[in-house]
């Protein structure tokens, strides 16, 4: 059996119709989900399952594309078992009908995978905000999984079958769920396959209904957290650091050391709180991620001493040189915390 396509649709024109028509002769089932739209594009929706036998799932109200991604995998999981995957696609005319059965074949091909539709940035006709909103994404998916994903935010993509329990688990409603999706797939290293396709869009991507501000900060929430948490412990830490070294220890390689210690151990107390309760949210018991963040904490002391003292010559004021280092230190402390010490457990999800 083929891929079960899933669309979510808010608000569809014609170009929806067309795009069901095509894959209709390709022989692929579609689902489509009506995301709460609006009265008048009810036209759509009967065209959709009265002259294409199409499957409408339907929303009362706007539920977000996250939810209604979730309602198309449970009613395709649930009518098509036997399915390799699903292919989830835009409704907005961006993906041509050519490439999804690019993607549905390839899925055919490898069911165990992650098939992401991957789009060319540096194409001329591509917006200004889409490009850099994608680079920036993708540098923040890198952060925190260590993993390489090029265009964090196609929606055309085969997600396997085996996947589907995960896939109703993973928290988001609306466009911060395709980003999470693709954190948990990081984070458990699942394979990705990536497909070149077009890259359109339509009227400056006028259409999508994506809010700048609103879903990037959903997206972005969880690095931003830890970028808040990191910045008030670098404030405790860089404050006394300065405060000891003028008043007690001076600028000498030992007093570089006895000050960084004592200033590390107080901000260090502070970033633990914070990142564990806060950012991660980690509910494991305190112990074992206690014990390893102890020993990043002495590693990335030992570091920053290191490093502040053996340039310590150069003609730099020590605390701005002391906050130099620690960012540097800061990108590889995100990825250890996030995968090793609050991260979850992996764990293999399957169809029971």
């Amino acid at each position: 059996m083929k891929p079960i396509v899933i669309i979510p649709a808010l608000n569809p024109d014609e170009k929806l119709v067309t795009l069901v028509e095509q894959l209709k002769q390709y022989d692929l089932t579609t689902v489509i989900v009506n995301d709460g739209s609006t009265p008048g594009y009810e036209i759509i929706f009967d065209i959709l399952k009265e002259k294409l036998d199409c499957v409408v799932c339907v929303h009362t109200k706007n539920m977000g594309k996250g939810v209604a991604l979730k309602t198309g995998i449970a009613y395709a999981a649930n009518v098509y078992p036997d399915a390799p995957g699903y292919v989830t696609a835009d409704a907005d005319g961006q993906h041509s009908p050519e490439d999804i059965l690019k993607v549905a074949r390839m899925m055919e091909k490898n069911s165990g995978k992650f098939i992401l539709g991957t789009r060319d940035f540096n194409h001329e006709k591509t917006p200004f905000k889409s490009k850099w909103g994608n680079r920036i994404t993708s540098f923040a998916y890198w952060l925190t999984t260590g993993e390489r994903c090029p265009d964090t935010q196609t929606g055309l993509r085969g997600i396997p079958m085996s996947w589907t329990k995960k896939l109703l688990e993973i928290p988001g409603d609306r466009y911060e769920y395709e980003m999470n999706v693709l954190l948990e797939a990081g984070k458990s290293r699942i394979p990705f396959v990536e497909i070149p396709i077009e890259t359109i869009y339509l009227n400056e991507n006028k259409a999508s209904h994506f809010h700048a501000i609103k879903d990037s900060a959903r997206i972005y929430l969880n690095i931003l957290k830890f970028s808040l948490s990191s910045f008030v412990s670098a404030i405790v830490d860089n404050s006394v650091f300065t405060l000891l070294i003028q008043i007690a220890f001076g600028s000498t390689s030992l007093g570089i050391l006895e000050a960084t210690i004592i200033a590390r151990v107080m901000s260090g107390g502070v970033n633990y709180i914070l990142n564990k309760h806060w950012v991660f949210q980690n509910k494991d018991r305190e112990g074992k991620a206690a014990l390893q963040y102890a020993i990043l904490f002495i590693s990335q002391m030992l570091l920053s001493w290191f490093f502040v003292s053996s340039l310590s010559s150069l003609p730099i004021q020590l605390t701005l040189l002391k906050i130099c280092v620690d960012t540097g230190l800061f990108f590889g402390s995100y990825l250890i915390q996030k995968n090793l010490i609050f991260g979850e457990q992996r764990k293999e999800y399957r169809l029971k």
